[in-house]
């Protein structure tokens, strides 16, 4: 089993009545559900000490996925720090949604992380431009969702390693929605799909997406870094 953690800001789920009606226990106890029969699963919030984020918590977890949005400034900079660390010793990330704007995310990109928006997004198909890879198995050619907020492009990023989902949207839009990224010995997946107000997290195709990339992410077994002078 794969030691998951799932961070939340848990704002949203609290002072809007729209993402409350969807996600009323928050998105991480949403999530939580999905991998509740596969993982060992916990969970953590922004309000909580240290967010949610000890050291001894990040270092129990093999893979954290990462949900924020209107309080991106509100997480502190050592914990930023701790989550990053991690990674390059090899913990997976996987970013959701809005948590493209995150400290943490473009830390570990180095650029602004910026896009085109809109949240009226309507329909988007999420086509799987890159089929062998492990994230996509078990899916069709395309995912479906019938209404969501629109990510366009330019996506200030750096060009991925492996590019697993497009997204085209009602409006003529286009968006990279699957990237992988290898930060030291730590695997990265930004995922797009995730808006606070649409259950896109109760779409099994979606849930099959985030199952195949918790076990991509989570920690291989490798050779030692080491660093400094030698004898």
């Amino acid at each position: 089993m794969v030691a998951v953690t799932i961070w939340n800001e848990f704002r949203h789920e609290r002072e809007d009545e729209d993402a409350a009606a969807v996600y009323p226990d928050g998105i991480h106890e949403a999530l939580a559900d999905v991998f509740a029969d596969a993982h060992e699963v916990r969970t953590a919030t922004l309000d909580e000490p240290d967010h949610g984020l000890t050291e001894d918590v990040l270092e129990a977890t093999d893979v954290l996925l990462w949900w924020g949005h209107i309080a991106h400034d509100e997480v502190a900079d050592e914990v930023v720090d701790r989550v990053q660390e991690r990674v390059l010793e090899g913990m997976g990330l996987i970013v959701l949604h809005s948590g493209h704007f995150s400290k943490v995310f473009k830390h570990l990109m180095g650029t602004t992380c910026n896009l085109q928006w809109r949240e009226d997004g309507g329909r988007e198909r999420l086509w799987v431009v890159d089929p062998g890879h492990p994230i996509a198995d078990g899916l069709e050619e395309s995912i479906e969702l019938p209404t969501t907020e629109m990510y366009g492009e330019p996506f200030d990023v750096p060009e991925p390693d492996r590019l697993v989902f497009t997204s085209w949207f009602e409006g003529g839009e286009v968006f990279r929605s699957g990237c992988c990224y290898r930060r030291g010995n730590g695997r990265i997946f930004y995922f797009r799909p995730g808006h606070e107000t649409y259950p896109i997290y109760e779409n099994e195709a979606i849930q099959r997406v985030l199952h195949n990339a918790v076990e991509w992410a989570s920690p291989r077994a490798g050779s030692p870094r080491t660093f400094g002078e030698r004898e």
